[in-house]
């Protein structure tokens, strides 16, 4: 196998993850994440309720995982769409 089919079927299964979504009254429809991120997020809770680290610090720490696997999940849609019109 590849490099690059490696890296497609990773991007893949990222986007695949991230496709489960669900209704939550007065929000609309939410993707959810993994378990593994929701467990990563819970343990950022966890730290910041038990003042291990200071709320703006978790915030800053959550948008960045946050816009990372956007960034990731949108890299994969284009390098998806790509493939697709070649």
């Amino acid at each position: 196998m590849s490099a690059l089919t490696r890296q497609l079927s990773g991007a893949h299964q990222t986007v695949r993850l991230f496709s489960r979504r669900m209704e939550v009254p007065w929000l609309g429809e939410v993707a959810v994440p993994p378990p593994d991120k929701l467990a990563y997020y819970a343990g950022i809770g966890v730290l910041t309720a038990l003042q291990v680290i200071e709320w703006p610090l978790a915030l800053v720490i959550t948008a960045g995982h946050l816009l990372a696997d956007q960034h990731l999940s949108g890299l994969a849609r284009g390098v998806g769409e790509a493939l697709e019109t070649a």
